[in-house]
């Protein structure tokens, strides 16, 4: 590895230390002292973001959709040092550093094509009508418009897609809005050397170097003044129910409140209907089991629950999805701090009486290993903190009596990421009872699927009903997500000389 960490923010162009630092925790190799951000700074970059968005915010797709693609380019550039140094921070295997940071250039690049386009925009035109009665109308005119300075937050379990570069930073520049990143501290070598990526992308373009910073840290303080800092207009998160919603509530709380664009996880039930099950049970078991421990089970979108009907095709499901359980390998999770979230949230299953366990394991030090548990419908009710996320290789079989109680046990689910329906010809009764309900419930329903992953494309929905989302209209995945960073104006008799180009 050539690239060597100097553990600074990037601010207006400039690296810059500060007095008080923290160590980076590696999974390999040593460590480095890394810079702690204070409020101070973060209002430096803010207030250098303000600046650049004068010019940043009113530049041409055309300049914005260069900036994207020169950042996927430097990115490139730097593919060897990125994926040495995000192994040595993650204990991520190489292909999966490597496809993820396929992933990152590739929704750069996508969001490039998206704006280039142009429909994006929404541009709405009502010519005036002069002659209406009893009243004229006036010349009316609308476009999405870029709403300022963005805050995003990076995420643990994804270094790269989800973080410096990710998709929200991807969805915010593309809007024309600049950006100001609080790196993850569990992999701050990797937001560096993803910020000089950017930085070079920058000087390439030739645009403000307020139009993107980094700050590092590993403490509250200045996250709780990037968030509330009054020319901040809106925050983009992907993390835990509890960070998350202490800055939501942080945002909302603000004299002048912002949106709070929050991914907090999910459990993304599984409904397996009856001749599903007859038919294919062990492979769906095994099937889930893949999906479940990939990984480590470190995804937003790790199917958590399986429900099932009582009776020999829920029990071979289940058998299949342990046998397959048992043959899975330790493996390392991203911090500390998760797999011991991830041994607290076995221990919290072990001590329910209701909750059968099927298999349980120990996990060791940085490691996780599988688990799975078996509970009731009428128990899943009953109880709250079985539908609570546990972050990691953790599975629970929910057993129904049949159609109307996994109807009412959906009903009974939180907002979640995803549903899926694994289903035959034979279930299409019991699957339209189900879509309704599953349609209020996610952001995204799969059929004969395993929901772990998300596809980067138009159509892509990432997001759902609290507490999946804090908004459910947005998707922080796939081009819609732009429309996080815009709102609409309207221009009434605006001459076209100074209005903006869009509407000529």
């Amino acid at each position: 590895m050539t690239f060597t960490p100097h553990g600074k923010h990037l601010i207006a162009g400039d690296w810059v230390s500060g007095a008080d630092t923290f160590a980076s925790s590696r999974v390999t190799g040593d460590g480095h002292a890394v810079s702690r951000g204070t409020p101070a700074e973060v209002d430096r970059a803010v207030q250098a973001a303000e600046d650049a968005f004068w010019t940043y915010g009113y530049s041409s797709r055309d300049t914005r959709a260069a900036f994207l693609d020169a950042i996927a380019d430097e990115i490139e550039a730097r593919g060897p040092d990125i994926t040495a140094i995000g192994t040595a921070e993650t204990g991520l295997p190489v292909a999966r550093l490597e496809g993820e940071r396929g992933r990152t250039t590739g929704q750069l690049r996508l969001f490039a094509s998206h704006i280039r386009d142009g429909a994006y925009l929404d541009v709405r035109h009502d010519p005036a009508l002069p002659d209406r009665q009893p009243l004229p109308r006036p010349d009316l005119k609308m476009v999405q418009r870029p709403i300022g300075p963005v805050a995003v937050f990076g995420a643990s379990n994804f270094p790269l897609a989800f973080s410096t570069a990710g998709g929200d930073t991807a969805a915010a520049l593309a809007a024309g809005c600049p950006v100001v990143v609080k790196g993850h501290p569990a992999h701050p070598g990797t937001g560096e050397i993803v910020a000089q990526a950017i930085q070079g992308a920058i000087r390439r373009c030739d645009l403000h170097p307020g139009v993107f910073a980094l700050i590092q840290g590993d403490q509250v303080d200045y996250a709780q003044a990037l968030v509330q800092h009054p020319l901040i207009r809106a925050v983009g998160f992907t993390g835990s129910l509890g960070a998350g919603r202490a800055l939501f509530d942080l945002c909302a709380a603000r004299p002048e409140p912002i949106p709070f664009f929050g991914e907090l996880g999910s459990v993304n039930p599984m409904f397996i209907l009856p001749q599903a099950a007859a038919a294919r049970a062990v492979a769906i078991g095994e099937g889930w089991a893949g999906s479940l421990t990939m990984g480590a089970g470190q995804f937003c979108t790790n199917p958590g629950i399986a429900v099932v009907a009582s009776g020999p095709d829920g029990d071979a499901l289940v058998a299949a999805a342990a046998e397959s359980l048992k043959g899975t390998a330790a493996q390392c999770m991203l911090t500390d701090g998760i797999v011991e979230a991830y041994r607290n949230g076995k221990t919290r299953m072990d001590g329910r009486n209701a909750v059968r366990p099927v298999l349980t394991t120990d996990s060791q030090g940085r490691n996780a290993m599988p688990n799975l548990y078996e509970t009731d419908a009428a128990t899943y009710l009953q109880d709250h903190g079985l539908g609570e996320e546990v972050f990691g290789p953790l599975g629970l079989v929910v057993r129904v009596d049949g159609p109307d109680q996994m109807s009412a046990l959906a009903r009974g689910f939180e907002g979640q990421l995803t549903a899926t329906l694994h289903m035959d010809d034979g279930d299409t009764d019991a699957a339209r009872q189900l879509l309704p309900i599953l349609e209020r419930k996610a952001g995204r329903i799969l059929v004969n699927g395993f929901p772990t992953g998300v596809e980067v494309a138009d159509a892509m929905v990432h997001g759902g009903p609290y507490p999946a989302s804090t908004n459910f209209g947005a998707t922080s995945v796939g081009t819609l997500s732009i429309r996080r960073f815009l709102r609409p104006v309207c221009y009434q008799n605006l001459p076209g000389a100074i209005g903006p180009q869009y509407l000529n």
